[in-house]
């Protein structure tokens, strides 16, 4: 052997087949029929640069094949999915507050896969208004004389604080200026809308002759906001709406009450915290403002009721087109508040107030029942039990007040390789990343599935059969 001839040349590496041939490998005709050709070569091309950038060069179509799929998978999978929400938070704001009865689900079926009269009066034969379709049954629900619709709580303020107060103040007392979520305040609504805020009183108590002294030339409105997501307790003074209505009747200055999550009925009646109602307040403010997904259990809107004359001025601001909703939400808003004119099985049609006035008994079994069917398909090395725990109406709705219920705990191993906080994390993201993710709440040192709001249990089992961490 020559000492002085060069090395054995090394084998060149492998290199993965061309986006052309790959395309037309048997492996593709599935994926191809399924997904087209763009979304496939877009996949292709993908789970070859991740390839390239990895460790292992992919050669073989079969593998790249496996990883083409399951890109396609997960590219085709909706962002806005399903979940179950067992946080404990019946109305949550993150997991689209209150959700809808299947009377509501039929009526958005049927007009948005064709046309509709959302704008077109049938009697008549010309151009309609689209608050027709639900401003009676408001009206009727409510005791106001007219009412519009737009599309949230926060826009409905806008609306009535840029129509009869840009450019002059409102008085507001100091301790009705509240933030709700997103960082969005009170103030700042009001400021946008070209109105000037007047505060009076104090954080803590104010009184009615504070609403008196503050009403000058200059005062467009008198707003009272529902202190929908805190409480102040103790050393307190705050104004009857009855009160400050009749103040303001005799200044001949609009009365607006912000009620926030707008609920129509006495839930004092069905067991569970009392909350001020709308039509008690539209008896006393010229104005009255709230949601229609909260305690209403309805669709995302916003709506303003109360008299006719203001109504007839704030529908004509240019805001008011700006701000409006569309023939979906109508038919959605229609169709629940038609169940309230059958009272009597409210709390069996509607989905938000069944789940909010279930019987902590009706809980406690059903956490029975699903205990060993959990325990059996669950295995993260976790000890599930029973444990009381307390629910949420949620949504800035009764914020200090809870809901006896019951949840399933998942406590984490004695022996934690990883750390009690690490393992309950790792459980989360899994129950996270099933195909209906399972969203609960860890606290206490366990992982807690609040039932108060599971009502599809045979869905709930069924995929986490073979769950494991």
């Amino acid at each position: 052997m020559n000492a002085n001839a060069p090395p054995p040349a090394s084998a060149a590496p492998a290199r993965p087949p061309s986006v052309e041939r790959l395309l037309a490998a048997p492996e593709a005709a599935a994926s191809l029929t399924a997904h087209g050709r763009s979304a496939v070569l877009h996949a292709i091309r993908s789970v070859l640069a991740d390839g390239r950038t990895g460790r292992e060069a992919l050669v073989d179509p079969i593998a790249i094949f496996a990883r083409v799929d399951a890109r396609l998978v997960q590219d085709n999978r909706p962002s806005l999915r399903p979940v179950f929400n067992l946080t404990g938070t019946v109305l949550h704001t993150n997991l689209g507050r209150a959700p809808l009865p299947p009377e509501a689900a039929e009526a958005v079926s049927r007009v948005m896969l064709q046309a509709s009269n959302l704008e077109y009066d049938l009697a008549r034969g010309e151009r309609g208004e689209r608050d027709d379709h639900v401003e009676a049954l408001i009206c009727r629900l409510t005791g106001a004389e007219a009412a519009l619709v737009v599309n949230n709580n926060a826009a409905a303020v806008l609306l009535v604080l840029n129509a009869l107060a840009m450019g002059r103040e409102t008085i507001v007392s100091r301790g009705e200026l509240v933030e709700i979520g997103g960082s969005f305040r009170v103030p700042d609504v009001m400021m946008r809308a070209g109105s000037r805020l007047r505060e009076v009183g104090t954080t803590n108590r104010t009184h009615l002759r504070d609403y008196a002294e503050a009403i000058g030339p200059e005062t467009g409105l008198v707003m009272k906001v529902h202190q929908s997501n805190y409480e102040i307790r103790g050393f307190t003074a705050e104004v009857e709406e009855a009160a400050l209505g009749k103040l303001c009747r005799e200044r001949a200055i609009p009365f607006a009450v912000d009620l926030g999550s707008g609920n129509l009925i006495d839930f004092a009646a069905y067991g569970l915290p009392p909350e001020p109602t709308v039509r008690e307040a539209v008896a006393n403010a010229d104005l009255v403002t709230f949601s229609g997904d909260k305690l209403l259990g309805a669709v995302q809107c916003g709506i303003v009721a109360g008299r006719r004359e203001l109504l007839a001025g704030i529908r004509k601001n240019p805001l008011k087109r700006a701000l409006r909703v569309d023939k979906m939400t109508y038919a959605a808003l229609e169709a629940v508040l038609r169940l309230y004119l059958h009272p009597e099985r409210l709390h069996e049609r509607l989905p938000a107030l069944r789940l909010l006035t279930r019987k902590t008994t009706e809980i406690e079994a059903q956490a029975r029942r699903l205990l060993p069917e959990v325990a059996t398909r669950i295995r993260a090395g976790a000890r599930v039990t029973v444990e009381p725990c307390m629910s949420q109406i949620g949504s800035g709705a009764l914020p200090v007040e809870t809901l006896p219920s019951a949840c399933l705990a998942f406590h984490p191993p004695e022996q934690s390789a990883r750390g009690e906080g690490t393992w309950l994390k790792r459980l989360s993201e899994r129950f996270r990343g099933l195909p209906m993710p399972v969203i609960g709440r860890i606290s206490d040192g366990a992982l807690r599935l609040d039932l108060r709001t599971l009502e599809d249990e045979a869905g709930f089992l069924a995929q986490i059969d073979g769950f494991a961490l």
